[in-house]
């Protein structure tokens, strides 16, 4: 079924027939193919498998506003509908070496400095597939509270992920987060899901970041989610800091709690695999 979309969607977009389609790891929106065409040329197929609202046209968005707004590298897309995101196929094979880790951070800290008048978006967005609540908000505090952290919790526990005594817990930290937390200067442009699988690294540089999960926020939970998965190491972070100030007290507190969200992003999505090192920084914080 989905090859038969990939196969009918690719020549109705791109006026080409389909060669081959190879299946590719990776895509919580959809399933993803490697498609080759008769030109011999190649690009990234993605099938809607939801069954319920469409969200490939949200991704399609999400790349799409980042190529026009930033310079950040991302995938050209070639065609989306409810059922099918068709895009350029980004080489990789490059490794992390020290050089590709101060590439990439030159491009995040390029990316941080696309800002906006307030936190959030000018739509919703997604994170895994989930749904991610962006409301225009001026304070960055409460929107963490509110529409990252909160949020999430809550929707980990109506899956059944998140035992209502952690919820409290959160509940806790969450009115407390004053204590901690301070306002940025400004709303920075993020990637949002910067692991590992979403960055593609040529033999130069990065050549593409994948599956965003934007939104204008401290740019700092962006840094948080880097050291969460090991995605980039010390190389990173000194280029970074050498173009953006990072301020005192990330390391030793305020990126255990932006974790926080996408740990229990992975609670909701994963069960109780991730529930164990969200606990360990409810009590790192006494919550």
């Amino acid at each position: 079924m989905s090859e038969r979309i990939v196969s009918q969607g690719v020549e109705a977009a791109l006026g080409q027939r389909l060669t081959s389609a190879r299946p590719m790891g990776g895509g919580c929106v959809g399933e993803v193919y490697r498609a080759t065409l008769s030109d011999g040329s190649t690009v990234v197929a993605k099938v809607d498998r939801t069954g319920g609202e469409a969200k490939l046209p949200l991704e399609g968005y999400m790349l799409g506003y980042l190529a026009e707004h930033s310079r950040l590298p991302v995938p050209e897309l070639y065609h989306a509908s409810d059922e099918l995101l068709i895009m350029e196929y980004v080489e990789g094979g490059g490794g992390r070496s020290g050089r590709i880790e101060r590439d990439a951070a030159e491009l995040l800290a390029d990316l941080h400095g696309v800002t906006a008048s307030e936190f959030g978006h000018e739509r919703d967005t997604l994170i895994g597939g989930l749904d991610q609540p962006n409301p225009p908000t001026t304070s960055w505090i409460e929107f963490f509270r509110e529409h990252r952290l909160l949020y999430m919790a809550h929707e980990a526990n109506r899956a059944g992920n998140l035992p209502d005594e952690d919820l409290r817990r959160i509940d806790g930290i969450a009115g407390r987060l004053e204590d901690y937390l301070e306002e940025p200067e400004s709303a920075a442009l993020i990637h949002g899901d910067v692991w590992g699988g979403n960055v593609i690294a040529g033999e130069t540089g990065i050549s593409g970041f994948l599956d965003p999960a934007i939104y204008h926020a401290d740019p700092e939970i962006e840094l948080a989610f880097i050291t969460l998965f090991g995605t980039f190491g010390e190389a990173f972070f000194e280029r970074y800091g050498e173009i953006r100030l990072i301020r005192d007290g990330f390391f030793e507190a305020r990126r255990d709690l932006y974790n926080l969200y996408p740990l229990l992003t992975h609670v909701r999505l994963f069960d109780g695999k991730y529930l164990e090192a969200t606990r360990s920084i409810l009590n790192r914080f006494g919550a």
